[in-house]
């Protein structure tokens, strides 16, 4: 799979993973703050932003794909901070390749599995015909009738792109995401817990990383600990950015 990456800074390698409908772009901030410390990669996941469409989805592939990007890279180990899907991408990459990992940071999420509404946010975006829309403007607008929360809508809209100078596209392969979603909710499991550093961060207003979550993350990860950002949703890195930075930073430098 061809993965679309940008790369910013020199020093050990960062890889950043971004969560379902995000891409790298979302982690330009961060990647850029780290780059002053580490050489930071951030990725686009299969069916998202820049990279190859594929009619699989699960985190079996994407963790190929991972691999198939540190050859290409030529790393041999890595810091790998992956946020929402792409933490369960990367707790999956720790699972099947411990050795290739120095450092495992997993933003707000665990391994469980998890129920979810992100197939009425799919039909939202799906039923909207581009072809009579000009601007991301009007398409909000038509989204805000399936979508009421402004900030959700803004963070999808990040996925339009301009097809030509007349047609609007949508960056995500909505239609394997959609007809795969069980696939990015389920559990993760491995008989061979991941035995080196982990750093889990969770929002306080989030509820991906619960009292209920802990056993699981300190039984698949025992070397593992948790950082709460108070006053955080799902999105903690985005809304809390110096807070998330400051712990990211603290926890490779140890």
């Amino acid at each position: 799979m061809d993965l679309y990456y940008q790369h910013y800074g020199e020093g050990k390698p960062l890889i950043i993973l971004h969560g379902l409908f995000g891409m790298s772009d979302n982690w330009v901030t961060h990647a850029r703050r780290l780059a002053d410390y580490y050489s930071v990669y951030t990725i686009d996941q299969r069916n998202h932003g820049k990279s190859g469409r594929h009619n699989v989805f699960n985190y079996e592939a994407m963790v190929d794909d991972l691999v198939g990007f540190f050859e290409m890279q030529n790393l041999e180990k890595a810091h790998i901070l992956g946020h929402s899907m792409g933490g369960k991408t990367a707790m999956q990459f720790a699972f099947d390749y411990p050795a290739k990992i120095d450092k495992l940071i997993i933003a707000d999420i665990s391994a469980d599995e998890y129920s979810h509404k992100h197939d009425i946010l799919i039909d939202a975006m799906l039923s909207v015909e581009l072809e009579n829309y000009s601007s991301r403007s009007e398409v909000d607008k038509e989204l805000a009738n399936s979508i009421s929360d402004p900030r959700i809508r803004q963070f999808l809209l990040k996925n339009l792109f301009w097809k030509d100078r007349s047609s609007l596209g949508w960056k995500a392969n909505l239609e394997v995401i959609l007809e795969n979603l069980h696939e990015v909710f389920r559990a993760l499991d491995s008989p061979n817990p991941f035995t080196k550093s982990t750093l889990f961060i969770r929002g306080s207003e989030s509820p991906y990383i619960k009292q209920k979550h802990i056993p699981r993350i300190k039984k698949l990860f025992p070397q593992s600990h948790i950082e709460t950002i108070e006053g955080a949703s799902h999105w903690l890195h985005a809304e809390k950015p110096d807070e998330f930075f400051n712990i990211v930073k603290a926890f490779l430098e140890k």
